[in-house]
């Protein structure tokens, strides 16, 4: 009994001393809890339609979390494209400080960043896997924002959609010759590869997709797996749905920052918006995993989608070409060259325990 009673003595007597020691350093209840506690209310622009599933739910998704971690601290209201601003505009629009945040794809912002599109997709390049790694572990996301911070905003992943699909077709592909004035939506550097085989390439926000498609204006798009686009109703527009998406292996999402609003934030929200960010980029590589191949059999077995495999011999040219579009964008400017060498050099060390884990377990599965 008097061993406990010691103890229980000498714990209070810990305790007394630990709050001493606090209370030279820290400024009293009282006054702690007259100060308000500082609140931030930020709007996020995207280049999605409202509620779009998989792209516009994945904004919202972040924008939730981020509330939720903060405690209502930071609050983030989300916009559809035209709500706020077009579709095309986001960049501008977090870098002029309209709106804090952007949720979209960084090929969209060539224009304003000559290395831009490297940190989308490249045609033939790592998958989702490979490229999270790259831009966390790999040094990517460094040079992600080396790019940007002249225009004040700062970078993050934000979603990735997996592999995507070649796209929908109007017209067989059955060789070289019927990619020649072929009118296609392809941005990023797939709408440049397809350029040089001889289509003709522009440039779309994806509410502008279907009818442009359907009423002739183009005769093919890519958009992006079978998920999306089946909420889009793109197999009413296109007979053949092509793959593999050789021009997209994975695409990441982007979330991007007013710079200047971001170093205003105290240190731990700064780390819920960087947090939040790298949770909605896993969860969004789970949803398409799992919706794209639900959506897959819904196009082939209920629509009867024809869907096709492009032929090797327009495979071997497109990657050919894409080695000559990527290696003179690297060419024309110094952080491009830095930019591709660093991927280039990575995919190659991944690539040498994949061909043993990923493509063989592939392999073995049949």
């Amino acid at each position: 009994m008097k061993r406990r009673q010691l103890l229980t003595a000498a714990g209070l007597g810990l305790g007394a001393v630990a709050l001493t020691g606090c209370s030279d350093q820290t400024t009293p209840t009282g006054e702690q809890s007259s100060q308000p506690e500082q609140r931030f209310k930020w709007k996020m622009v995207t280049s999605w339609p409202k509620n779009f599933p998989g792209l516009g739910t994945t904004a919202e998704r972040f924008a939730g979390t981020v509330n939720a971690l903060s405690n209502g601290r930071l609050t983030v209201q989300v916009f559809a494209a035209d709500e706020l601003v077009p579709a095309l505009e986001v960049f501008d629009a977090v870098s002029s400080g309209t709106a804090e945040l952007g949720h979209s794809a960084a090929y969209y912002w060539k224009g304003k960043s000559a290395a831009a599109p490297f940190f989308t997709a490249v045609p033939f390049g790592m998958n989702a896997q490979e490229m999270n790694a790259w831009l966390y572990e790999g040094g990517g996301l460094q040079l992600w924002q080396e790019a940007y911070a002249s225009s004040g905003v700062l970078p993050l992943p934000c979603g990735n959609t997996g592999v995507q699909m070649a796209g929908w077709f109007n017209k067989e592909i059955n060789s070289l010759e019927d990619l020649r004035g072929l009118k296609i939506r392809m941005p990023g550097f797939g709408g440049e590869v397809l350029a040089r085989a001889g289509a003709t390439t522009v440039n779309l926000p994806g509410s502008e997709i279907f009818s442009a498609l359907r009423n002739g204006v183009i005769d093919a798009t890519d958009w992006v797996s079978p998920y999306n686009d089946l909420a889009f109703g793109l197999h009413q527009a296109a007979k053949y749905y092509y793959y593999p998406g050789w021009q997209e292996p994975c695409a990441v999402l982007e979330l991007s920052i007013n710079q200047t609003a971001f170093e205003q934030l105290p240190d731990d929200l700064q780390t819920i918006v960087r947090e939040a960010a790298r949770a909605t980029n896993q969860y969004m590589l789970d949803e398409y995993t799992r919706r794209n191949a639900d959506a897959l059999n819904t196009l082939v077995n209920e629509h009867k989608v024809e869907l096709r495999r492009l032929p090797d011999e327009v495979l071997d040219r497109l990657r050919e070409l894409s080695a000559q579009v990527l290696e003179e964008t690297a060419n024309a400017d110094p952080l491009n060259r830095q930019v591709w060498d660093s991927m280039e050099a990575f995919r190659e060390k991944v690539w040498a325990y994949h061909a043993i884990s990923e493509q063989a377990m592939y392999g073995l599965r049949g």
